[in-house]
């Protein structure tokens, strides 16, 4: 076991399907302290390694996205800032990615569910193999994390929040530190939505969406302020797709939803031609490996949004 993981431990029974800051805190802690959460998939363990399709059609949307916490940390307070340094991933080895009715950037056109499990070495965490099609290089990190806000009520946690929440950004990976903006005293700070991998955009709306346990160590920062989250990276983001390049693919329109979603359009359409998978199999594929990107958006009245395929996926 890790060094970071023999301080604190919160246990994924102590999870929430909400923001609320009138939830009590399960610990308290001061700043400088390390703790280990032990975090659920974004099913909420109701995808296991034995389901099939038709469990999407009857998912609980109560049990959706749950996030462990909240934490208390000692001498936060409204207008601060927490920081939030990203130690470890300890993987579960099992994942999962579905196309979800209602749900994701092209679901006009793919209106029927579909369900791929993913198996691979929580150990080693090298490429994982998708059937016979492709190989995804694995980063994980958590899809949600944040704290509180000063709103009063419940307040879902699928859409992101300028406290943190469902962010989705996959470069919150192991050694990059996050900041974040106080609103309620002690930062009541919770995560989950644990994934393997996704690429940036998580265009079906899921990623590898996986079971793991995070180690985070917090401080907070006093007398400075930010209006939404911040981060910081070690190093190179990409370093684990970018070996062989990119098969890129553009949307040009005056609209940038929709030319986002014809750029992936576009890349699925691609990988169909090239591979013989099917476009349901493709839109999963883009989802956790590929990356949307705008390229142009200063000369009106059309902008560019380009869809980057990793080539290293298909070798």
């Amino acid at each position: 076991m890790c060094q970071h993981c023999l301080g604190k431990t919160i246990h994924d029974v102590n999870h929430h399907g909400v923001w609320d800051n009138s939830i009590e805190p399960v610990m308290t802690i001061k700043p400088g302290e390390t703790v280990h959460f032990e975090c659920l998939d974004s099913s909420g363990g109701q995808i296991t390694k034995d389901s099939d399709v038709s469990v999407l059609s009857t998912l609980s949307m109560d049990l959706l996205n749950p996030v462990t916490g909240p934490v208390y940390v000692d001498g936060a307070q409204p207008g601060d800032i927490l920081k939030v340094s990203i130690e470890q991933f300890i993987p579960s080895g099992f994942g999962w990615s579905a196309i979800i009715p209602g749900f994701g950037l092209l679901q006009d056109q793919f209106k029927d569910p579909a369900l791929h499990l993913w198996h691979y070495d929580r150990h080693q965490m090298g490429a994982c193999a998708y059937g016979d099609f492709a190989h995804v290089p694995l980063k994980p990190f958590a899809g949600t994390i944040g704290v509180a806000p000063a709103q009063s009520g419940q307040h879902s946690v699928i859409p992101p929040r300028q406290v943190g929440g469902n962010l989705d950004i996959r470069d919150l990976s192991a050694g990059s530190t996050l900041y974040l903006p106080v609103e309620v005293a002690g930062a009541l700070f919770s995560v989950g939505d644990t994934h393997a991998a996704q690429g940036d955009g998580e265009v079906c709306g899921t990623a590898i969406e996986s079971q793991m346990d995070a180690v985070l160590t917090f401080d907070v920062i006093k007398g400075q302020s930010l209006k939404s989250p911040a981060f910081s990276t070690p190093g190179p983001v990409t370093a684990h797709l970018d070996r062989l390049g990119y098969e890129v693919f553009t949307g040009v329109g005056s609209d940038l939803m929709t030319c986002a979603q014809d750029a992936l359009s576009h890349t699925i359409d691609w990988l169909c031609r090239t591979t013989q998978m099917s476009a349901e199999k493709a839109y999963m594929l883009c989802s956790v490996c590929g990356d949307l990107r705008i390229s142009e958006i200063v000369d009106a009245p059309n902008w560019v949004v380009s869809f980057y395929f990793p080539k290293v996926v298909l070798a």
